[in-house]
């Protein structure tokens, strides 16, 4: 190894040829002479004590340099003035000298930069620049500061309106000329929000009452009328009612952006991540548009009251039969929220991991600050415990109580297998149900094939890969565990992904077990409405279920879009209905995702992964293959078969999704009827 001057390690080989170098896998700083190459990012961390990957990252695109923000679908908010037609194959790059961060794009007809940035020179030859936690590319120098000498930054990029940084007034923030509110107190009110720290306004602020997705409690928007963000891309065209319709269904979103035509219609974008909102003038934005931002809020009385309970359950129901169950609702309702002590039945079962206390897993999420996921089940925030990085999941609501929380502690704390999530530990104190695991740095499935995640999707290797993860993850719980287990629950949400893209299967909340001798069981519905198997309408399943979900997430990692979009359409909301339409005419490698030109590479093994998912989508559970079927087909011995049914949509989708909202009260109620004695 050889440490240079400029900071390079390089790894040479007996010849004293370099074959590795730290300057080609940059983290979040760059330093004098190094460069940044096409396609290479400087990634913030997560915060100014916890080194994790955040929510920015800096990277060069041939048109020039780039900053991004968000985790799902980020947008930049730094463009360098640059662009052009290309002149030559010269890669882009940007590289930091002494006194300039220069930038040079695919573009340029010479070898001058075709943008510089100057910076204050260094005297002392101790330089670099940092993307920081906050967004903000910085330059720091070794120098004098009122009489200490220390790191001394400044601001690199030339961003004019501070408003225009992502977190220019902190998470929730709303900054109007360079000052910061909450929500509520832009529009007068208060109550709704709180500062995170009362001494700095941009710090930001945070929900009084935190989300709650799943249960009964209701949620509700705060309309700002001429708001928007930093970057919006308004892709779907709808009204606005729509639009904030379509956020209380996604317990991901945070905030909906509508951009007002003259007309009722207009332009809505949904937010998943609360960076900082802009005030904008009214008088100096267009006569034709107008920008609300409609916030969720959680109610400030999530009463369960009488009323609302006979009104959820009289559609179907007898009143009289309705009002008897709003009694039973009420009258057990503490007992399902009672306590779990030390002498419950969670501590006689065997094989439990390690558990923890509450404030132990308070004081390892920061409060439960860093929150990086959510859904019906309850939120996920990241942590440490000691040198362990860790994923907390705490359980929300009503329709998720102690039945669920011991089947997901029992099943998954019972069972070890490369593709499934390690489960380290959990927390049953008091109310307090939370599940400890293995923190997973790239996120879920959907969050990388839905959208453009970062600045490419993903290549075939890696859709491959993930497939065949997931695969052998369920073919080990129907196959080889003691008993059958189904998961029941299988969507890109709950497939998470590591460091190296392998793929884990999690969130076993409804996981159904099977004896050896149990051909079916019957059980109500339960599941994602898009990912069903026709046979739920029954209520009598078999793992094979989960064959159904696999082949409609191949579907989607291949064609990269969901299932079911609504955004879509009226005859290309259903992925499976178009599948069927071109699978008959012979057209299936239509639906691949044209994002990829790498897919178009392999177009002979995405055709082959795509009979495959028909032979998973097939109505008639008996010519389904196996997960372990499965497992051999993408291991290459054994060949998929051909004679398939190419009738895969012979039920009314819409009759299976209001199955679904009939079953959540009853969900409910069976949740609570099973609770403590």
């Amino acid at each position: 190894m050889n440490l240079t001057e400029s900071g390079n390690l390089m790894l040479l080989d007996h010849t004293n040829m370099e074959v590795w170098r730290s300057f080609d896998h940059p983290t979040d700083t760059l330093v004098t002479g190094q460069m940044l190459q096409l396609g290479q990012k400087l990634m913030a961390s997560t915060s100014q004590t916890n080194w994790a990957k955040g929510k920015f990252y800096l990277t060069v695109l041939a048109d020039g340099m780039y900053a991004f923000a968000g985790v799902d679908a980020p947008l930049a908010y730094y463009r360098s003035p640059t662009g052009g037609n290309i002149t030559t194959n010269a890669s882009a790059y940007i590289v930091l000298k002494n006194g300039s961060l220069e930038v040079f794009t695919s573009f340029r007809g010479t070898e001058a930069p075709d943008y510089q940035i100057r910076l204050p020179p260094d005297a002392y030859g101790m330089e670099f620049v940092r993307l920081d936690w906050d967004g903000h590319l910085r330059q720091y120098q070794w120098g004098d500061s009122s009489g200490d000498w220390d790191w001394v930054s400044s601001d690199v990029l030339d961003i004019a309106d501070p408003c225009s940084y992502p977190l220019a007034c902190g998470e929730y923030g709303v900054c109007s000329d360079g000052q910061c509110s909450c929500p509520d107190a832009a529009l007068r009110q208060s109550g709704i929000f709180e500062l995170i720290d009362p001494r700095e306004l941009n710090h930001g602020c945070f929900l009084s009452d935190s989300l709650s997705c799943g249960s009964l409690q209701k949620a509700r928007f705060l309309a700002l009328p001429n708001t928007t963000r930093f970057n919006i891309v308004y892709n779907w065209t709808t009204n606005e009612g729509n639009c904030k319709l379509s956020c209380l269904d996604d317990c991901s979103c945070k905030v909906a952006f509508f951009l007002h035509r003259n007309n009722s219609s207009g332009f809505c974008f949904l937010a998943s991540d609360t960076f900082s909102m802009i005030s904008i003038n009214a008088q100096s934005s267009s006569r034709n548009f107008s920008s609300y931002a409609f916030v969720k809020v959680q109610e400030h009385k999530p009463v369960l009251t009488k009323e609302k309970i006979v009104i959820a359950l009289i559609v179907g129901s007898l009143t009289f039969f309705a009002t008897v169950v709003v009694l039973v609702l009420i009258a057990i309702r503490n007992r399902s929220a009672e306590p779990l002590h030390g002498g419950d039945i969670i501590d006689q079962l065997p094989g439990l991991p390690t558990r923890f206390s509450f404030e132990s897993l308070k004081l390892a999420t920061g409060d439960f600050s860093r929150k990086i996921g959510a859904g019906g089940s309850g939120s996920v925030f990241e942590g440490h415990i000691g040198d362990k990085h860790v994923a907390v999941k705490r359980l929300d609501g009503i329709n998720q109580g102690e039945m669920e929380f011991l089947m997901e502690v029992q099943t998954v704390g019972s069972i070890n297998h490369i593709h499934l999530v390690n489960l380290i530990g959990f927390c049953a104190e008091k109310s307090h149900r939370l599940l400890v695991y293995e923190y997973m740095p790239n996120g879920s499935l959907d969050k990388w094939i839905f959208a453009s995640h970062q600045a490419a999707p993903l290549d075939w290797e890696t859709r491959l890969k993930i497939i065949t993860d997931v695969a052998r993850g369920l073919a080990y719980l129907h196959s080889d565990c003691r008993q059958t287990i189904a998961h029941l629950d299988i969507k890109p949400q709950n497939i998470l992904l590591d460091e190296m893209f392998s793929a884990k299967v999690s969130d076993f909340g409804l996981a159904k077990l099977f004896d050896r001798d149990q051909s079916t069981i019957m059980t109500r519905l339960r599941g994602t409405p898009g990912y069903l198997a026709p046979e739920w309408l029954t209520s009598v399943i078999t793992e094979k279920v989960d064959v159904y979900s696999f082949g409609i997430v191949v579907m989607e990692i291949l064609c990269g879009r969901r299932n079911l979009d609504y955004s879509q359409p009226e005859e290309s909301r259903h992925l499976v209905s178009m599948v069927q339409e071109k699978a008959k005419d012979d057209q299936l490698l239509d639906l691949i995702d044209s994002r990829s030109t790498d897919l178009e590479l392999h177009l002979d093994e995405v055709f082959r992964m795509m009979n495959l998912a028909l032979w998973c989508l097939q109505v008639d559970t008996s010519r389904r293959p196996s997960m372990s079927l499965v497992v051999k087909v993408l291991e290459g011995t054994m060949a998929i078969e051909t004679d398939l049914d190419l009738d895969l949509v012979n039920i009314d989708l819409m009759v299976a999704n209001r199955a679904a909202r009939r079953n959540e009260m009853t969900l409910q109620i069976e949740s609570i009827l099973s609770g403590p004695r």
